[in-house]
């Protein structure tokens, strides 16, 4: 597709807050660059002069004093302004780079802000992987925009700006025909452009497939082996490499052509300069001096010059990466917070004509869904694998929001309560444990930030995983793997139930969370939970009916529907129901 250069730009409109921000600094720091170039071109008028001074006195025989005179004269302002232009370069990269580090904290923060607003189902539909490279290589692109780049354009366009004025003033004719070949330059730098900036996209897309690959493989390195699948993921993942390798290298090739493109078109202004401001030298019309100077002049802008091509080169690139960031930036959030008031949370729940699809698949999750708990009730769930229990617990912590129908807690909608207010009130266990590469201590104290040992020990016991935690070297200061993966799946759902217990909430969601545990252990964590949670309403899901047997209220749910409800002992009255059934069949099973 083509673009003219403002369409290049487009996403880097995003950032134009930032610059907003940090004015002041960036007007310092291009104050400071005028400053620095202005010193910088001191040089070169007083080499052109020296020049002069000894081609007149070798011509006219000037008193030698004198010529020796203005030449310590010369080199003494020469070397004060070549340290007074150096001190100012380093002021100004101190100011311009120090903005783009500014720049980076925050455009980090921001989109880290957008990833924790967003929903689950985001997260469904991308992949971590991506989600790092974003965050990270992404935005190092565009810190290279914000940074060096912004620096060399400016000091670039000063020190175009003032040689250009300056050549005009003292040679027209010799200036145009310097001059000459930077049209050729910027129809070049505009046609590779455009191919840069493809490939660069591109580029950082096969980095993202590669972070991704690699996280996952890192992440579920015990399943990799336990099916040895090594040789065939070394594979996969060199195809992937090999995919990015020949993306930077396509993109190298075309970066490339800037530096030797400058470097001629430098080569012919020097030519033009040499040849036009010697005839005009061998007519009278010039010094050789103006002519030295000249030369020097063009090639100051050797350098300027050639980081056109670079700048132009890390615009494309940022231009890119944050095309990318801004896809995510833009994602509309669909759990909005209406409310920001904090509402004393007492724990009534109510589900009114629950239904909810999901609209990645399709699928009806609920259908009709109605029950009431009061303060301090229990509500059990069962069914099987596929029937929406899960998807209920979701929709109470407000991961996702129902179709049609009301939840409501203490008699207020869901979708109308501050929702952190409301998830601060609520203990979710869900049914894949996540523990977080810290202490034992630290994955519990989660729950509770300000919680001590003897708190964290008091949560253990009731989870039943204290005595096992105490057989550790370490003990509570053990050190666990990624997620966990060095305790057993009874532990790690024991810890974050522990976790979740010492929070102290309003309402405790528990979906299939002692799945990995023996029945005794289950048994004598449920007779724990009666105890410490009286008042605390509690939602449990279970395959077991030994889990929630004791609930006040059990609710059998079937495709997304309630086919049974009542406790134990009405339910276990019809023999023909699913829960009569599975409980006949996992009695038997365990005696």
């Amino acid at each position: 597709m083509d673009y003219l250069w403002f369409d290049f730009m487009k996403s880097l409109k995003y950032l134009n807050k930032f610059f907003y921000k940090y004015r002041f600094r960036i007007l310092i720091g291009i104050l400071i660059t005028i400053i620095a170039r202005i010193f910088a071109l001191v040089a070169p008028n007083l080499i052109g002069d020296s020049i002069t001074i000894i081609d007149n006195y070798l011509s006219n025989g000037n008193d030698p004093t004198i010529v020796k005179k203005s030449l310590i004269n010369n080199i003494l302002l020469i070397i004060g302004a070549s340290i007074t232009a150096g001190f100012f370069t380093f002021i100004m990269r101190q100011t311009l780079i120090n903005v783009s580090r500014f720049i980076e904290f925050d455009l980090k923060n921001e989109i880290f802000q957008k990833y924790q607003d967003l929903d689950i189902s985001f997260y469904k539909n991308n992949r971590v992987g991506d989600l790092m490279n974003r965050i990270s290589e992404d935005v190092s692109k565009v810190r290279m925009y914000v940074g060096p780049a912004l620096m060399y354009s400016i000091n670039t366009i000063t020190l175009f700006i003032i040689i250009i004025t300056y050549m005009f003033s003292i040679d027209v004719k010799l200036t145009l025909y310097t001059v000459t070949p930077l049209p050729l330059l910027s129809f070049i730098i505009y046609k590779l452009s455009k191919k840069i900036n493809t490939k660069s996209l591109k580029v950082q897309e096969s980095l993202s497939k590669l972070t991704t690959i690699a996280q996952e493989s890192f992440s579920g390195i015990s399943i990799i082996k336990s099916y040895t699948i090594e040789n065939e993921l070394n594979k996969h993942v060199q195809e992937i490499s090999n995919e990015t390798k020949n993306r930077h290298v396509d993109l190298a090739k075309f970066q490339s052509w800037f530096l030797p493109m400058m470097v001629l078109l430098i080569g012919v202004s020097n030519i033009l300069v040499i040849y036009i401001g010697g005839n005009q030298f061998i007519d009278g019309k010039i010094e050789l001096g103006i002519l030295a100077e000249f030369i020097i002049y063009v090639n100051m802008l050797t350098w300027p010059v050639a980081t056109v091509g670079w700048v132009t080169s890390i615009v494309q690139q940022a231009e890119a990466s944050q095309a990318r960031i801004n896809q995510f930036l833009k994602e509309k959030i669909k759990i909005i917070n209406k409310n920001s008031e904090i509402l004393k949370i007492n724990g009534d729940l109510e589900f009114k004509n629950i239904n909810f699809i999901y609209e990645e698949t399709n699928i009806k999750a609920l259908s009709n869904i109605n029950f009431r708990l009061k303060k301090g009730e229990s509500l059990g769930i069962i069914g099987p694998v596929g029937s929406g229990k899960s998807t209920l617990l979701e929709l109470i912590v407000r991961n996702y929001d129902p179709m049609s129908g009301e939840i409501l807690i203490d008699n207020l909608n869901l979708k109308n309560h501050n929702k952190n207010n409301i998830r601060e009130n609520i203990s979710y266990v869900p049914q894949t444990t996540f523990l977080f590469s810290d202490t034992i201590k630290n994955n519990i104290r989660f729950g509770k930030n300000d919680a001590q040992l003897p708190e964290i020990k008091k949560y253990s016991k009731v989870s039943c995983v204290s005595d096992e935690i105490e057989d550790f070297p370490q003990k509570f200061d053990s050190i666990l793997g990624e997620r966990g993966i060095n305790l057993s799946g009874g532990q790690k759902q024991r810890i974050a139930l522990a976790r979740a217990l010492i929070k102290k909430p309003k309402i405790l969601l528990l979906d299939d969370c002692l799945s990995a545990v023996d029945l005794e252990t289950e048994n004598e964590i449920t007779s724990n939970l009666l105890i410490e949670t009286g008042n605390i309403t509690k939602v449990i899901v279970s395959q077991r009916t030994s889990t929630i047997k004791k609930c006040n209220k059990i609710i059998v749910l079937k495709d997304g529907k309630i086919i049974e409800a009542g406790n134990h002992e009405e339910l276990i009255m019809n023999p023909k129901g699913y829960y009569y059934q599975i409980n006949y069949k996992q009695n038997k099973k365990n005696q």
